[in-house]
């Protein structure tokens, strides 16, 4: 197709739009000039199915040296093979890292790179990474979508269910299947994959059908005897203890979640924007040890145009130790399979001491072993793994690895005599202020924003309909290791919808759940949070739960319009709408109704009453 180039500089800004029979893609940027490097010009054309990997990489070479170079995709698809990968290993955050990764765009130690696909789809084929960025600046992804043709999880349309059987109808095109000893596997583009879960969605909605969630759409006593009927029917023999509904839509979870569909790794000042992401092998923008970061019209959907429900094969955005400003703008997430967000640090357990100022620590969770978790000059905080309470921190002289798992750190001060055997550090220098605005969650599987950072974290004007708990602020040092006591939270002028908390999973209490993992808290033990405002947010609620909050300071509920809805049963066993536990200083205040709210009572749990401060404009005290 044709296109044309206009290029406006304003003052010191160049604005680039690309038109196309009248859809406009704009790319900003604040660079004073820039090259253009053309893909063209290597030999690669758009709507050939030719594997582009090799020709990209021949023109991201071109780019090289080149100062505020754009490399540009005229419209049209691309395709991605994994012949011709750079393969590298990456101990990438929250994946599982059993081999080398398949990587089909690198941008590697570069400096002022926009790559602009100009509205182009660029399609991938078998396990491999579609973006890395690694040991980069300035760098600009943006007008372009990523997509699978064979996607690595499935979908199925219920055609019957029965006590004893269910049958699926499956796209064979796009999710090749057979079945092994009963069991149902899928093939792929060099892989093969067992069934191993299901989330159900509504037709005519598109949520995750309430009630659901991790308990399972497809409950069975026993095991499951798969078979095919005919071509693209296959009949799931078993005791069903629940079954779905005729005409809903499954997604059949499988494969490993061995990719990022774009990992951001040791870089700074990272921006993606204008970008749908439709699938990829693991969790969608994987941002890890990298600082200043900005996705704004990054959409985690399902390919409404193949008629798919499936979209991200699991979280949307994921940051694992970042720091500077994370902005996420006018982005959508729907039918992932796990938190369309999730901002963390990495907790690591001492193991012994080795001398006065060494400790040897160790990463507990798989999906961390082999990061470099600290460097030389860093603070870090010292943890009592039984109360989560920071005593201390420290400055790193020198961090040396002995295994995946296993390293040293040498601090310039004493280690805390107090710190001892499964208590834990966190890295202080690698966290991270956040705002996230004007976003959509929609129904996915598990919650739709988690925080844990001890910086400025702003969560305002947007929209939640997320399946479980819509923001949940955790942190622990003893379970996920992903720790980070929040300081400064605000969250204002958002809209949660009925959907919120209409299926359960882990640590969701309330429409917002505060819950740290905290083994050893009483009504003495200090809080773990402080200073979180939850106001001038409209909640729709069909039952009891609004808020749950576990050991924070300084907490204000105020200013929030509360508006029964009638659209899910009830089903939740907390009967109150504010529950505090070993909080302190808790303001509730100035909150409006309208119809009958469930939950109207605050319950206080292992605390004084007197360290709650509430009005009678909505809510009364639980006796």
């Amino acid at each position: 197709m044709m296109y044309k180039l206009i290029k406006i500089t304003v003052s010191s800004v160049l604005v680039s739009v690309f038109l196309f029979g009248g859809s406009q893609f704009v790319c900003s940027r604040t660079f004073v000039s820039t090259d253009t490097v053309n893909v063209a010009a290597f030999g690669l054309l758009p709507d050939t199915r030719e594997n582009a990997t090799p020709f990209v990489q021949k023109a991201l070479k071109a780019c090289e040296g080149k100062t505020n170079v754009t490399l540009v995709f005229p419209k049209g698809r691309y395709d991605f093979w994994p012949q011709h990968c750079v393969e590298r290993f990456y101990p990438e955050s929250n994946t599982t890292n059993k081999g080398l990764k398949r990587l089909a765009v690198l941008i590697d130690k570069m400096d002022g790179l926009t790559v602009d696909g100009c509205g182009s789809d660029f399609v991938f084929h078998d396990r491999m990474q579609p973006f890395t960025v690694d040991s980069s600046r300035n760098i600009m992804i943006c007008n372009l979508t990523i997509d699978w043709d064979i996607p690595l999880t499935a979908q199925a349309v219920v055609l019957q269910a029965a006590d004893d059987y269910v049958d699926l109808g499956i796209n064979m095109y796009e999710s090749p299947c057979h079945i092994e000893n009963g069991r149902l596997v899928f093939t792929g583009e060099g892989w093969k994959s067992p069934w191993g879960g299901t989330m159900e969605f509504d037709r005519d909605t598109r949520i995750v059908v309430p009630q659901t969630g991790d308990q399972g759409s497809l409950r069975y006593e026993g095991e499951y005897r798969a078979e095919e009927l005919e071509r693209g029917v296959v009949r799931v023999h078993a005791r069903f203890t629940r079954k779905p509904a005729v005409g809903n839509l499954l997604v059949l979870r499988h494969s490993e979640r061995d990719h990022a569909g774009v990992f951001v790794v040791d870089s700074r000042n990272v921006r993606i924007e204008n970008m749908d992401m439709y699938h990829n092998c693991g969790l969608g923008i994987l941002s890890q040890y990298s600082e200043d970061l900005t996705f704004r019209h990054v959409n985690c959907v399902p390919n409404e145009k193949k008629g798919r429900i499936l979209a991200g094969h699991d979280d949307g955005f994921h940051y694992s130790n970042c720091k500077g400003d994370i902005v996420v703008e006018n982005c959508i997430f729907h039918a992932l399979m796990d938190d369309p967000i999730n901002v963390h640090g990495t907790a690591i357990r001492v193991m012994e001491k080795r001398d006065d100022y060494t400790l040897r620590c160790r990463f507990m969770h798989e999906q961390s072993a082999g990061m470099i978790w600290a460097r030389a000059g860093e603070t870090v905080g010292f943890i009592k793994g039984e109360t989560m309470q920071t005593i201390a921190r420290g400055t790193v002289k020198s961090y040396d690895r002995v295994g995946d798992y296993l390293f040293d750190i040498t601090f310039d001060e004493p280690v805390p005599k107090e710190i001892v055997f499964k208590d834990a550090l966190e890295n202080l220098t690698w966290t991270c202020n956040v705002l996230i605005r004007d976003s959509h969650f929609k129904s996915c599987r598990a919650r739709g924003v988690l925080i844990s950072t001890p910086g400025k974290v702003r969560i305002e004007n947007n929209i939640f309909e997320s399946s479980g708990s819509a923001i949940l602020i955790a942190g622990d040092a003893n379970f996920w290791f992903e720790t980070g006591a929040v300081k400064d939270v605000l969250i204002t002028k958002n809209v949660f919808r009925a959907p919120c908390m209409t299926s359960m999973y882990q640590f969701c209490e309330g429409v917002i759940s505060i819950y740290p993992e905290i083994p050893g808290i009483t009504a003495k033990t200090p809080a773990f949070h402080s200073n979180i405002r939850i106001t001038d947010n409209e909640f729709h609620l069909f039952d009891y739960p609004v808020l749950y909050a576990l050991s924070v300071e300084n907490i204000e509920f105020s200013g929030n319009r509360l508006i029964r809805s009638h659209d899910f049963e009830q089903f939740h066993r907390r009967k109150d709408g504010l529950t505090f536990e070993a909080c302190r200083k808790v303001t509730v205040r100035d909150n409006t109704s309208e119809g009958d709210i469930l939950g109207k009572t605050i319950r206080l749990v292992r605390m004084p009453r007197k360290e709650c401060r509430a009005d009678r404009n909505v809510f009364i005290f639980a006796k």
